[in-house]
């Protein structure tokens, strides 16, 4: 065969490998995990568990209700990045937080804490019905994450502030700041277009 040929063919061949191999999100840094099982309770009371996500692209983070610091910033932003993804059409997508304080966050209050953000009931799903040290190991083997329980005399929780992408098949691929963090802003723009960008072109393959 004639080295241009080859060299022809193997271009070809890469590009095949290419398109069928990957999307062009891939896992960052110390991400590319799949997440580990998991079978709690939704804040309607329900059962919920990690194969309930399959097919869908989610957005995940850790608060918990009486959180009096950075979570109403950061269920804010994913108020925004859930009012965005409606606004231009995306269906196939969910977001998932994790109380951090399931002593206390009972499915009725998570229920009636995202009342005050006007999301659609079937988009946001926050879980509780473990104990604190669950949530702790999970945030850390999954996420990376820490979970400390409160200070002395505090009542308020120590948790980590990042926003997860995840794919259909659980993997989880990215961390974004929850918040404006110093001079930048909350990447509102760049969660959105990386849930898009999962959605029409599926899992990130292993």
């Amino acid at each position: 065969m004639k080295k241009g040929m080859m060299v022809t063919l193997l271009a070809i061949i890469t590009l095949m490998i290419s398109a069928c191999s990957n999307n062009s999100i891939e896992p960052s840094g110390q991400f590319g995990n799949k997440m580990q099982s998991f079978d709690v309770t939704d804040q309607n009371g329900k059962k919920f568990s990690q194969k309930d996500m399959k097919g869908k692209v989610y957005i995940a983070d850790f608060i918990f209700t009486n959180c009096e610091t950075v979570c109403p910033p950061m269920t804010y932003n994913m108020s925004t990045v859930i009012d965005q993804l409606e606004k231009d059409g995306v269906k196939n997508y969910g977001v998932i937080s994790f109380s951090v304080d399931p002593q206390n966050d009972t499915p009725q209050k998570l229920k009636d804490y995202i009342k005050q953000y006007d999301v659609p009931n079937n988009k946001w799903t926050l879980l509780t019905n473990y104990d604190f040290k669950f949530i702790k190991q999970y945030a850390e083997d999954n996420f990376k994450s820490i979970v400390a329980p409160p200070p002395k005399g505090s009542t308020q929780v120590t948790h980590g502030t990042s926003f997860y992408l995840i794919d259909q098949n659980g993997k989880i691929i990215k961390s974004y700041s929850g918040q404006d963090a110093g001079d930048k802003k909350f990447p509102k723009s760049e969660i959105v277009a990386d849930v898009k960008t999962l959605v029409e072109e599926g899992p990130v393959e292993d």
